[in-house]
């Protein structure tokens, strides 16, 4: 049995081994990093690190080796899930402001609507409003699957800020989705008399503003992208922080939305949502620190999508009909391309090819295209022309994944769909099934080889928790997590589909933890967790 050691700049595999090699007498003196408490598993003993790393780089057998990684994987995980942990209990040494709910001004807002709450939002709502009660942060994450009406949870809490005389901040990633909120939430809230303001890059009189906001009293809820960030936007009372599509925005970013507050007595709650379903083991460890809320089901007269795997040679006659009809009934179409223009080392379709193309099958329609290199100006101005149903059919690269709301949009095609991820896949066809028509989603492979299994769950599921823990036994934590942003967590060993083993290490980390002095006595373990604790913070 020989271990191979991955080369690194000059040095090669073989140097590595050399290296090692010479260090062997020494792996018998390699101290012990996990605590010996009761609550740890048989083989966290005395020695059990300096065995395990002898048993990686020297092993006799396979048996061996995987015991050696299993102990290592174990150990990477609880310091991940103790950091976690620790965190938590620092959030909750600070102070909020408690944001008493009244029952009868919340029964006025739920009443007012057009549309009859879901089970799911009602219980995510009451979670939410309990925690605003408290005089500690909620640190709180609302996991709802595409089209789910998160947006409508976030309205409840920000209202029952308003009520008590504080403001709330919602930052969105793109100026689109900040207008799209400001919009709908003023239909909901504003009749109520929560006053709101947009602040985006392109908000006109925005001195003004950003003195009525520091002022207080005039305005009640903010929605605005990275414009809340600038140093010169501040609150006079924020009591509550909302951040929509949380991972697109860095630890850095969501720390300074939290200090916007004239108050240096207290952090303002924290609501982050995300339209990623995450895995019940990516929640344990790396999420460990949020209380997390989940909204699993759709709104009453939404019908689920219709998926379909299609052959590129089986367009003409399966695809183009269905399009032409739904032209033809008055509802639009989304096309999603991979490249924006043609490669001659890429097979894959263009955005700027297929809209051609599209324009010779379809010549009646209006179609425009849409991609990342445009400027910011440029994307919003297509995207609200499309939202107006001034463009039919929009060929477009994965910008418009997350969040963009077109009801009348029932149709969305996936050219080259064995190029994407399943959770992208997923979020991509949330873009349809927005309104109360039947939506469709065809995904189009090229070549002869059957449709892989990633494709194949997708025809069969639009349940977003199940593909999410599908997409981690296909491809593994690492790009999962990667797609999340959440810092910069690098797994080396340990896998967080190995639930056994996050089980027993979240039992002894929870008990560790109650006790965050016993850490003095762990030098090294203490450093490590520090390191993990600025990734996985929200606070």
């Amino acid at each position: 049995f020989q271990p191979i050691y991955p080369a690194r700049g000059q040095l090669k595999s073989a140097n590595f081994h050399k290296l090692i090699t010479s260090l062997r007498p020494l792996f018998a003196k390699i101290p012990d990093l996990l605590p010996n408490t009761p609550e740890k598993p048989d083989f966290v003993k005395p020695k059990a690190r300096a065995e395990a790393l002898f048993q990686v780089h020297f092993p006799e057998n396979q048996t061996e080796v995987d015991q050696g990684r299993n102990y290592l994987a174990y150990e990477e995980l609880f310091e991940l899930i103790l950091a976690a942990h620790l965190n938590k209990q620092e959030t909750q040494q600070l102070k909020a402001i408690p944001l008493p709910f009244n029952a009868k001004n919340t029964q006025k807002l739920t009443k007012s609507l057009p549309f009859t709450l879901t089970n799911a939002q009602k219980r995510a709502s009451w979670e939410i409003l309990q925690d605003l009660e408290k005089p500690t942060p909620m640190n709180r994450l609302l996991q709802g699957d595409v089209g789910a009406g998160k947006t409508m949870v976030a309205a409840l809490a920000a209202h029952q800020a308003a009520q008590n005389g504080h403001q709330t901040a919602l930052l969105a990633p793109t100026a689109i989705l900040a207008t799209q909120h400001a919009e709908g939430l003023e239909r909901v809230l504003g009749p109520l008399g929560v006053k709101i303001a947009l602040l985006t890059g392109a908000t006109k009189h925005k001195t003004e503003l950003k003195k009525h906001i520091a002022a207080g009293g005039d305005v009640d809820l903010v929605i605005g992208t990275h414009a809340l960030l600038t140093d010169d936007t501040t609150f006079h009372s924020l009591a509550l922080c909302i951040i929509d599509e949380q991972h697109r925005f860095g630890v850095n970013q969501r720390q300074k939305l939290l200090t916007k507050t004239a108050r240096t007595d207290t952090a303002p709650h924290l609501l982050s949502m995300t339209a990623t379903p995450i895995p019940r083991s990516l929640q344990l460890t790396v999420f460990g620190d949020l209380d997390v809320s989940i909204l699993n089901q759709l709104p009453k007269g939404r019908k689920p999508i219709t998926t379909q795997i299609l052959q590129e040679v089986n367009q003409k006659d399966h695809l183009y009909p269905h399009i032409k009809e739904t032209l033809k009934s008055g509802q639009q179409v989304y096309w999603i391309c991979k490249s924006i223009e043609d490669n001659p080392s890429q097979e894959t379709t263009s955005v700027k090819r297929q809209a051609e193309k599209l324009r010779t099958i379809f010549p009646h329609a209006k179609i425009e295209f849409l991609h990342g290199r445009m400027k910011p100006d440029e994307k919003d101005a297509i995207m609200a022309k499309f939202a107006e149903n001034k463009i039919h059919i929009l060929v477009s690269t994965t910008v418009v994944e997350v969040g963009v709301d077109v009801p009348n949009a029932t149709d969305i095609v996936i050219m080259d769909a064995e190029n994407y991820g399943l959770a992208q896949l997923h979020q991509l066809r949330g873009r349809v099934g927005r309104g109360a028509q039947q939506s469709y989603c065809y995904l189009i492979t090229t070549g002869e080889n059957p449709p892989s299994r990633r494709l194949r769950e997708l025809e069969k599921s639009t349940d977003g928790f199940h593909l999410a823990e599908v997409d981690l036994k296909l491809r593994g934590p690492g790009e999962i997590y990667g797609s999340l942003q959440h810092g910069a967590l690098d797994l080396r060993i340990a896998t967080l589909a190995d639930t056994h083993t996050i089980a027993l290490a979240s039992k002894q980390a929870k008990a560790f933890a109650k006790n965050p002095t016993d850490m003095l006595q762990y030098k090294e373990l203490a450093q490590n967790i520090k390191k993990y604790q600025q990734l996985t913070t929200l606070n």
